[in-house]
């Protein structure tokens, strides 16, 4: 049978046990610690563990000289961080279950009791920290132990490594984290968790290139860890090397032959490269090893989506509320699926279910005022993105959306105030460059027009989109139109033209004949008339 002793303190308990004298014997706590010691030496059981700390704790209730009460002090500490590290291993090891919260109680509460007897624990400080972190704790505990472990410069590196990660983890800085992570491979380069969060923080930052050097050094030192072989293949992915991509996967099916993820990764990967038929074929595997693992009928109902299957996608999504019913993942793509099968009146039907169960859904919001903006129901429309935004100012989604609608019913300088929260932040937006573009080139109101600007956002936004979408192209003629610029208004307006699709002829073909002559173009003040008979809650 296993034993608990901590061999570690060996030397210590024999000592306390040999170096006794007449005089020991006559502390009042003397044989509850002579007790303690023995069976620290035979503990083979939780329980063991248990009695050790009883006995130290009588021991020191009853009365110690100033050597004894050290020692017991010492064999107290030692125990309670033994038993807490198995508990807290416990965790690590067990799913998350209705056990794991009473269990970090009982750990946390032996590894703070252990630092009350000696500060200078950097085992029981860097617990406590990790405990921490697990949802529900206290995250300015864990980053104030952390620190503590980091600072102390008297213990193992492999410990100060392992706490440097974990307050990579804490770091909202990107390089600060990058920093605690180059920290912790220096000091321990054989550690694997250091250098597969290294990894994902390089993936993260977009250097996939350095975070493929350090899954692979971490593969070589834990071969069997599958979350390294899933990220690398993600990342190989992500640089469009499928065919690595896809003897990572074939890895992992090797280490877990009776696991779906692999399957799923795979679907993932093909789907990437377009090939939605080997897509669906992994999944049709999956769904017949686990017909009821809900990812795997979201994930197939995806790549149908993109075959234009939409019967199947909705079969599948049906099956994952059936199996999580309520499911707002399920619930929200269902209603995507409705809308783009033109049943917008259905589609925001379920979406106002689940937001009736889950009213702070933020995605299903964002999906009803996107929906009533489809309907035609601009003022529903701002209502919902407002409430939304009131929740989640920097919503880019949102103010773009707001925007729109904004600009739809003629209320230019808010449409305008919108998109420039929006473009700050996300520059590169084609989207919100080229609406901003069009505002300030077309709006009726001169006081905001501004066509020298509107000129260096489309052009911008044209740019980003190599000069191949007529509605942008459309909107750079406008805004030189603006200026007075004709000539290059009709030359652009032109080529919207040429690239326009048959349902963007009409218009575009008016915008070219209003420039060429010499009229700029003017965005219509749309009515709000059919809306305001409506009743303005979702």
């Amino acid at each position: 049978m296993p034993r608990f002793v901590h061999y570690g303190m060996l030397a210590l308990l024999i000592a306390g046990i040999l170096g006794g004298s007449p005089a020991l014997a006559q502390n009042k706590g003397q044989e509850d610690l002579d007790k303690a010691t023995e069976a620290k030496l035979t503990a083979s059981k939780m329980s063991d563990l248990a009695e050790v700390i009883r006995l130290c704790e009588s021991a020191l209730a009853k009365g110690l000289d100033e050597e004894n009460t050290k020692f017991a002090k010492q064999l107290l500490a030692s125990t309670l961080i033994q038993r807490g590290a198995i508990l807290a291993k416990t965790i690590n090891r067990s799913p998350i279950d209705a056990r794991w919260l009473p269990l970090r109680k009982l750990a946390l509460a032996d590894l703070e009791k252990a630092v009350g007897l000696d500060p200078k624990q950097p085992q029981a400080l860097y617990l406590i920290g990790r405990l921490n972190l697990l949802p529900g704790g206290n995250v300015e505990r864990a980053t104030e132990v952390i620190n503590k472990v980091i600072k102390m410069d008297d213990h193992e590196p492999e410990l100060r490594a392992k706490a440097l990660t974990l307050r990579a983890g804490l770091q909202k800085d990107a390089k600060a984290k990058l920093a605690d992570l180059d920290e912790a491979v220096r000091i321990s380069p054989r550690d694997a968790a250091a250098l597969r969060t290294r990894g994902l923080a390089h993936a993260d930052m977009e250097k996939p290139e350095k975070a493929l050097a350090d899954f692979q050094a971490a593969i070589k030192l834990d071969p069997k860890h599958v979350p390294t072989f899933e990220a690398q293949a993600l990342v190989l992915a992500g640089m469009k090397k499928y065919d690595e991509a896809l003897v990572c996967v074939d890895q992992i099916r090797q280490l877990k032959p009776d696991s779906v993820a692999p399957l799923i990764l795979r679907a993932r990967i093909h789907a990437l490269q377009s090939n939605l038929k080997a897509a669906v074929h992994d999944l049709n595997q999956a769904a017949n090893v686990h017909p009821d693992n809900v990812a795997v009928r979201l994930l197939r109902a995806e790549v149908h989506q993109e075959l234009g299957q939409s019967d199947k996608a909705l079969a599948d999504v049906d099956k994952a509320l059936e199996l999580r019913p309520g499911l707002p993942t399920a619930r929200r793509f269902k209603a995507v699926l409705l809308a783009n099968a033109g049943k917008l009146d259905l589609a925001t039907d379920e979406l106002r279910e689940l937001l009736k169960t889950d009213p702070d859904d933020f995605r299903g919001r964002l999906q009803l005022a996107m929906f009533y903006s489809a309907q035609k129901k601009p003022l529903k429309a701002i209502e919902t993105y407002s409430a939304v935004l009131a929740d989640h100012p920097e919503d880019v989604t949102g103010l773009r959306g707001r925007a729109d609608a904004l600009l739809g019913i003629g209320k230019h300088a808010e449409a305008i105030a919108d998109y420039e929260k929006a473009l700050k932040l996300q520059p590169k937006d084609t989207g919100i460059l080229n609406n901003l573009a069009w505002v300030l080139a077309t709006s009726p109101k001169e006081k905001l027009r501004d066509g020298k600007r509107a000129i260096t956002l489309a052009t911008e936004a044209c740019k980003l989109t190599d000069y191949k979408k007529a509605h942008i192209l459309s909107t750079l003629a406008a805004a030189f139109a603006e200026t007075g610029d004709f000539k290059s208004a009709v030359k652009w307006s032109e080529k919207a033209v040429e690239l326009g699709a048959e349902d963007q002829k009409d218009v575009l073909v008016k915008e070219l004949e209003s420039y060429r002559a010499g009229k700029p173009w003017r965005e219509l003040l749309s009515p709000e008339e059919p809306e305001k008979k409506e009743e303005k809650k979702p």
